[in-house]
């Protein structure tokens, strides 16, 4: 990146999808303006993710392909506080963070550069799997402590809308906010992770979505129409993160004195209820039903934990 803007690394996340990952790679390579760094956070994986990394170790000048191999699988949250944490490490200035189930498109950090001018945590469009739109953007209701979408219509005539959630498929953030409000916190392994990111980023600074595309996904899921919207299958896994990691979200809230508890436990019920029809509707199954039980209960371990603390801010100054 141009000395205006600063070091940049692009992050990712991978685990046992090396297809994925090699397609990933090769659009890196393809990009008009390079990053600094490709820094791959590999979660243990057990496949040959290793030998496409060394490959593309040597496809890239020396250095810039930084291979950060994990000694277990600690999920997307604990691979991008990893990959994060490296990024600073090596000096850069700019992270930008992504899953390893989307590709890169060639001007894509051309098409940041002026926003990069102006906000700190900005987030660009994605093409789904068709090459079709992917509709994201969404906003936490403080009242339910959950996001909710908004129209792409609410972009403004600049070509921005300002939100504070978020997603790791693509945000792209400052080290100094990473500074401020500490690193992405591993404790969720998957799920709420990144919107609890961007909301605490949000107290520091502006969170944007800004109408660029700059990925296309790739992995095809199984999905409904919910009109603007889609509604994906998702594993057992992912779903007793889901409940469980809305105490973690309500904790971060109380931290922040953001937290209404009857509005915080009306907003976990109408995630149950969203989790329901995901497994009646588009998984037509009723597997994963005792996983988001399971991780209900479990939150609530977390609710009475009275030792528990957030990240730590990487500076002084930032939240407590």
């Amino acid at each position: 990146m141009s000395s205006t803007t600063g070091p940049l690394a692009i992050a990712i996340v991978t685990f046992n999808r090396s297809a994925l990952l090699d397609e990933l790679l090769q659009s890196a390579s393809t990009m008009t303006t390079a990053p600094d760094r490709i820094i791959i956070v590999d979660n243990a994986s057990t496949d040959d993710t290793q030998a496409v990394v060394a490959a593309w170790q040597s496809r890239f000048n020396p250095g810039v392909v930084v291979n950060h191999r994990m000694e277990t699988n600690t999920g997307g949250a604990g691979g991008f506080s990893e990959g994060t944490k490296v990024a600073l490490e090596l000096g850069a200035e700019w992270v930008w963070l992504m899953d390893d189930d989307v590709e890169i498109l060639p001007d894509a950090l051309e098409r940041f550069a002026p926003w990069m001018e102006r906000f700190k945590v900005i987030h660009g469009r994605r093409y789904d799997v068709d090459g079709t739109p992917f509709y994201w953007q969404a906003k936490f209701n403080q009242f339910l402590g959950v996001p909710l979408p908004y129209s792409v219509k609410t972009f403004n005539t600049d070509g921005y809308a300002v939100t504070n959630s978020g997603t790791f498929e693509g945000m792209l953030v400052h080290a100094d906010v990473v500074r401020r409000i500490g690193l992405p916190d591993p404790r969720f392994f998957i799920s709420w992770d990144d919107a609890i990111y961007a909301w605490l980023a949000s107290l520091e600074t502006e969170v944007v979505y800004v109408d660029e595309f700059v990925l296309q996904k790739k992995r095809e899921q199984k999905q409904v129409s919910l009109g603007v919207r889609h509604l994906n299958d998702s594993s057992p896994l992912a779903k007793y993160h889901v409940m469980r990691n809305r105490a973690y979200v309500g904790r971060y809230f109380e931290q922040h004195g953001h937290l209404n508890r009857v509005g915080f436990a009306l907003g976990t019920f109408l995630t149950f209820a969203k989790e329901i029809v995901r497994l009646i509707v588009v998984e037509r199954s009723a597997k994963g039903f005792l996983s988001l039980v399971r991780g209900w209960r479990d939150g609530r371990k977390i609710w009475a934990d009275r030792s528990w603390q957030p990240m730590p801010a990487l500076t002084e100054g930032g939240h407590d």
